[in-house]
């Protein structure tokens, strides 16, 4: 499952919505919902997810928190380090590696870790 699909089931939810009323009023069907929840499909175009922000009628930062999950919520992905040094390739090489052994606690860390440097380098900027 992805951040965005996870997200997704909880709003659906928790407003008592049943994949399929929610996959007839968005447009699609309750299998590529299904599937969207699962993280089996890749990232929803940004028309699907103003349509199921609309929807949910979710408004500001729930909006801008489910838009962002969409963007990093991408199942398979390839991360280009051409032209970086070499401790960026050891890096997606390693993480690619290792990530679905990793432990709750490790990927948390991890996440608070790149949360944090790209905070700072937003305020650099």
């Amino acid at each position: 499952m992805t951040p965005f699909g996870a997200r997704l089931r909880q709003l659906r939810a928790a407003r008592g919505m049943t994949l399929r009323a929610m996959a007839g009023a968005i447009g699609v069907s309750p299998a590529y919902l299904s599937a969207l929840e699962h993280g089996k499909r890749g990232r929803p175009s940004w028309h699907l997810i103003q349509r199921i922000i609309a929807h949910l009628n979710i408004i500001w930062d729930e909006a801008e928190e489910v838009v962002r999950l969409a963007r990093v919520s991408h199942p398979k992905i390839t991360i280009d380090t051409a032209g970086l040094d070499p401790e960026a390739t050891e890096i997606a090489n390693r993480l690619a590696d290792a990530v679905a052994s990793l432990d709750p606690a490790t990927r948390a860390e991890m996440l608070r870790l790149l949360t944090a440097a790209e905070t700072r380098a937003r305020r650099s900027r």
